[in-house]
């Protein structure tokens, strides 16, 4: 137990290194719906040694979207810009959230965003 706990420990330190890096990159917003209010930086891809583009400054709400929370239309029309972000954090995690919904528009708008084809492939079965 000492083991994973201290993993999870040395993996949130390593992370929160970024935090002002991040802070600045996203102008102090969430990178996905530009809400200012609880941010804190977001592990995309936890299994992968932490880096700026792995990591997203996100808000409460989003973060809770990103850890599988269902999400309204509202949110998720609020979301979409993300996918044209350059940094796979934001625009393939942003993807995710989208793809879950099955709306037609999500659909349309991973297809057309720049997120890499494997994802979009993977996404959109």
């Amino acid at each position: 137990m000492a083991k994973g706990y201290q993993a999870n420990k040395d993996r949130q330190e390593a992370v929160s290194l970024f935090g002002k890096e991040i802070g600045k990159r996203a102008g102090f917003k969430c990178e996905w719906c530009g809400s200012k209010e609880d941010l804190r930086v977001w592990d995309y891809q936890p299994e992968r040694e932490p880096e700026a583009a792995t990591l997203a400054l996100l808000c409460g709400r989003c973060r809770d979207l990103a850890d599988g929370r269902k999400p309204d239309l509202i949110e998720l029309r609020s979301i979409r810009d993300a996918l044209w972000s350059d940094i796979p954090a934001v625009a393939e995690g942003a993807a995710r959230v989208l793809a879950s919904c099955k709306e037609p528009w999500a659909r349309e708008a991973i297809e057309e965003s720049f997120i890499d084809e494997e994802v979009k492939t993977e996404l959109l079965r």
